[in-house]
C-alpha cells in the first residue's frame, strides 16, 4: 500500500520537479535516489554550480522507484538510479532497466570490485560490515565473520533482522566464499549463538552491547563512526565502549558493501549522467561522502575524517559487488532455513 501510494504521489509531483520553465532551455539530470542524506544535496548543488547542469531529484524507496522507471517505460525522465546496497543495485539488473557505460574516468578512480563487470552500476561509496566487541571479552574473541557461528559465542551475539540487506548481503559473500552446505551451516550456528531475537537497526546492536545484553554485535561502520563522533552523549559514551575489528584481516578481508548509481536505459540525457557520475567520484565529492556520513570513498587518497582515520587501515575484500547482488535469493533462502528472522 505504502509503495502504491509513492508512485501515484511522485507521479502526480513529477511534472513540476522535472518539466523545464515555458521558454526556458537548460541541461538538466534527472536523478531517482534511495538515498536520503543532506550530503546529497549539497554535492548536486555543487555539481551544478561547477557544470551548470541543474539536478532534479526525485527520492523514493527502492522498489517504489524501480516500479515507476518500469511504468513510465520508454519515456521516463529518469537518468540515474541511486541505491544504497549491491543487492538493490542488482534489483535494477535484474529488471532490464540499466545501460552500460563506459567511461575511462570511472574505470580509472573506481577499483574493479566496486563496479559491475559491464557497466551497469558504480560504487560511490564503501559501507565495511564490522565486528563490535564489549569490553568484558578477550581482543581476539572474534575475529571473521566464520567465527560469529563459534559455539563459544553462544548467548552473546547481537544482530539485526534477516529482512535487513547489509546482512542479506554478508550471507551473499559468505555464499560466494563457502558454497551452500557450509554457509547453511554457519547461519544455523549463528542463530543459535543470538542474545535475543534480532530486532531494531545496526545503532540498537551497539547499545544493547554497552548496555550488557550481549559481548558481540555486527553493524555497518559508518553506525559506529556517528555514535562516536555523534552530539548524542548518551550514544558517544555507548560507543566509547566497544572495541571495532574489521573481520578476516589473515585471509580474505573485510566484507565490503557500497552506495553506487547506473545510467538508466531510456537516459533523455546520457552525456549527462557520466558528467555527473565522474563528479561524484572526483575527489571532491568523495571527501564529502566521508566527512558528513562517514562512508569510506571509492577512490584512493581521499582524506579521511579522524574518526575513520582513528579506526586504522583494512584490508578489504576484493570480491566483486555484483556477487552480492547475484547470490541475494539463496541468501535469503539460507536466512529462512536457519531460522533467521
Amino acid at each position: 500500500m505504502f509503495n502504491l501510494l509513492a508512485i501515484v504521489l511522485s507521479s502526480l509531483l513529477a511534472p513540476t520537479l522535472l518539466a523545464p520553465a515555458a521558454g526556458q532551455e537548460q541541461e538538466v539530470v534527472n536523478v531517482y535516489s534511495s538515498r536520503h542524506y543532506d550530503t546529497d544535496d549539497a554535492l548536486y548543488r555543487q555539481f551544478e554550480k561547477e557544470t551548470g547542469i541543474k539536478v532534479n531529484l526525485i527520492e523514493g524507496d527502492t522498489d517504489a522507484l524501480l516500479t515507476r522507471i518500469q511504468q513510465e517505460g520508454d519515456l521516463s525522465p529518469a537518468d540515474i538510479f541511486i541505491a544504497v546496497d549491491a543487492g538493490r543495485l542488482h534489483q535494477a539488473v535484474e529488471r532490464g532497466v540499466l545501460q552500460g557505460v563506459k567511461s575511462d574516468v570511472l574505470a580509472e578512480r573506481i577499483p574493479a570490485s566496486l563496479r559491475h563487470p559491464d557497466g551497469l552500476w558504480f560504487g560511490l561509496s564503501k559501507r565495511v560490515r564490522v565486528i563490535l566487541l564489549s569490553p568484558d571479552v578477550p581482543e581476539d574473541f572474534v575475529t571473521t565473520y566464520e567465527g560469529l557461528a563459534d559455539s563459544k559465542l553462544e548467548g552473546s551475539l547481537l544482530i539485526r533482522s534477516s529482512s535487513n540487506i547489509y546482512n542479506q548481503s554478508l550471507v551473499a559473500s559468505l555464499l560466494a566464499h563457502h558454497g551452500p552446505q557450509r554457509t547453511q551451516e554457519w547461519a544455523r550456528g549463528l542463530v543459535e549463538n543470538l542474545a535475543r531475537a534480532p530486532q531494531g537497526g545496526d545503532r540498537d546492536q551497539i547499545r544493547a552491547v554497552a548496555a550488557g545484553e550481549g559481548d558481540v554485535a555486527v553493524s555497518n561502520h559508518y553506525y559506529y563512526a556517528r555514535m562516536l563522533d555523534g552530539e548524542d552523549p548518551a550514544d558517544r559514551e555507548a560507543a566509547a565502549k566497544l572495541r571495532l575489528v574489521f573481520p578476516n584481516q589473515e585471509d580474505r578481508g573485510a566484507h565490503v558493501n557500497l552506495s553506487g548509481a547506473g545510467v538508466l536505459k531510456n537516459a533523455p540525457n546520457r552525456e549527462n549522467a557520466i558528467k555527473f557520475l565522474e563528479y561524484l567520484t572526483s575527489v571532491e565529492a568523495q571527501k564529502l561522502y566521508a566527512t558528513a556520513n562517514y562512508e569510506y570513498p571509492v577512490v584512493e587518497g581521499v582524506e579521511l575524517p579522524e574518526v575513520l582515520k582513528k579506526f586504522g587501515e583494512f584490508k578489504a575484500d576484493e570480491l566483486n559487488a555484483a556477487k552480492l547482488g547475484e547470490n541475494n535469493r539463496e541468501a535469503v533462502r539460507i536466512m529462512d532455513r536457519a531460522g533467521w528472522r
